[in-house]
């Protein structure tokens, strides 16, 4: 049987990349983006790969667009939704210090990472519940587990969406729906792309800092969700797993420059 999935923030990123996994592993991909041509060009790449592909254009955080992504979806699954990858989120628009945001900013803040979450899943889970199968996969991000300087807001809400998670997996598990999520750091996308993460540093000490010693490719984060979605995480439902080089289980803890061994005190440059 064909999996129907919807990916949300599905044409560029972490979400092109799933979008494209996804399909190549025989879903029926319900596109979600707000970049029309973006989505275009990456339904045409899955479709050249034998994949299939709907798309739907609109920002996620509006009510018309959950209604259109819900119908699209359960429309093209003959009523099934199999799939739920919230994947939209932003640490924009950014401020540089918490005193120097606005209530302006939290309120798209809070609609970009967390909003939508509940929105979109609210109207995907009652065709879940009632088929007794389905899989939410949702993108939280590592500063929900740290601190970040500048963007508190920000991490706050993405520590909803996995306190979010991991509550609604406990709800709805004797339902038959898995409800996990992935915490991406350092994925070198469009939206935060290695040449922006990496300016004025020595890309030679990467090492120091994480400890696979690289930037993230998309297609690393697509590959997590894709596991939690698939009968292979059957067991696995309320986690957030952390998709980050080993940036978190260091917790401040880097490589000395001059490699010999690890310090968790300022370097000198």
């Amino acid at each position: 049987m064909t999996r129907t999935s919807i990916v949300t923030g599905g044409a560029l990123g972490i979400g092109g990349a799933t979008s494209r996994r996804l399909a190549a592993d025989g879903d029926l991909v319900v596109l979600n983006d707000i970049d029309a041509d973006a989505a275009e060009r990456t339904r045409a790449r899955i479709e050249a790969s034998g994949g299939r592909c709907v798309t739907v254009i609109g920002d996620i955080v509006e009510d018309d667009t959950v209604k259109r992504v819900t119908e699209t979806a359960l429309e093209a699954g003959d009523g099934r939704v199999d799939v739920l990858v919230n994947n939209v989120g932003d640490f924009r628009p950014a401020a540089k210090s918490f005193q120097d945001s606005t209530p302006e900013q939290w309120q798209r803040l809070y609609e970009l990472n967390l909003l939508h979450v509940f929105k979109l899943t609210h109207a995907v889970l009652p065709a879940m519940v009632e088929q007794r199968r389905g899989s939410i996969v949702n993108n939280s991000t590592v500063e929900a587990f740290r601190g970040i300087p500048a963007h508190p807001v920000y991490s706050a809400f993405n520590a909803g969406v996995s306190a979010f998670t991991k509550s609604l997996a406990v709800a709805v598990g004797n339902q038959g729906v898995r409800v996990n999520a992935i915490a991406p750091d350092l994925a070198n996308t469009e939206q935060t792309p290695a040449a922006w993460m990496l300016r004025d540093h020595d890309p030679a000490l990467m090492h120091t800092w994480v400890p696979l010693a690289r930037f993230g490719e998309p297609e690393d984060y697509a590959s997590v969700i894709a596991f939690l979605a698939s009968d292979d995480a059957a067991f696995v439902t309320g986690h957030t797993i952390p998709v980050d080089g080993g940036t978190l289980a260091a917790s401040g803890w880097f490589a000395r420059a001059d490699g010999k061994g690890w310090t968790n005190r300022p370097q000198r440059t």
